[in-house]
């Protein structure tokens, strides 16, 4: 599917929304390495030549502190899954203020070189198409306040080659190996089974790109 194509999609639901006094909201789901950040940016572009007013909010940029993810003892995939994001506070400070039609929300950004959490202010435009980028977003807690959702769907093998290159901040090639075998992979996989993101999801794109 091409990116006009995807585009297109996201306009026709957008005309045809109900919610003509908040912002339109379309996720982008997909797991670690299925060109999810890629997708949205090129989505992006599209839009605003459309003319379209677009915010791109990035999950990962909301993480909690280390201390609250790891060695809670927990497994690490359940670290992964429910403890790497405030679920219930992006609910109410993010999720529901979009539903609100709030135009300013402020939402805490994760410093990576600091492990610290400083709030910023979000400005939202009331006709804005916000795009919604991360993994796990089909999650039972935030799937009712999409508009509009896209799930990339990557072969494995293909996605696997692309984390294991692209993290090198987790170490040599054996430690990110190791990682994703104890950390992301399982969580991935319990989101799958448990969350049906697939199923769930308005459009599943096939990205090997």
């Amino acid at each position: 599917m091409t990116n006009e194509e995807i585009t297109k999609g996201i306009l026709i639901n957008y005309s045809a929304r109900i919610s003509k006094q908040r912002p339109f909201i379309v996720a982008f789901d997909g797991l670690s390495g299925a060109g999810k950040t890629t997708l949205v940016h090129r989505i992006d572009r599209e839009l605003r030549n459309n003319g379209c007013k677009v915010v791109i909010i990035h999950i990962d940029d909301h993480i909690v502190e280390r201390n609250k993810r790891y060695d809670t003892g927990y497994e690490e995939w359940y670290e992964y899954y429910y403890l790497q994001w405030d679920v219930n506070l992006l609910s109410t400070d993010l999720f529901r203020k979009l539903h609100n039609n709030k135009n300013n929300l402020i939402l805490p950004f994760y410093n990576h070189s600091e492990d610290t959490l400083t709030l910023k202010k979000i400005s939202i435009p009331n006709d804005s198409i916000i795009l919604i980028e991360g993994i796990f977003l089909l999650r039972k807690e935030w799937r009712s306040f999409y508009d509009y959702t896209i799930f990339l769907d990557c072969p494995r093998d293909v996605r696997y080659e692309r984390v294991l290159k692209r993290d090198s901040y987790i170490g040599d090639y054996q430690e990110r190996l190791n990682k994703y075998k104890r950390r992301y992979w399982p969580g991935e996989g319990y989101y799958l089974e448990g969350d049906n993101p697939i199923g769930l999801a308005d459009l599943v794109i096939d990205s090997i790109e």
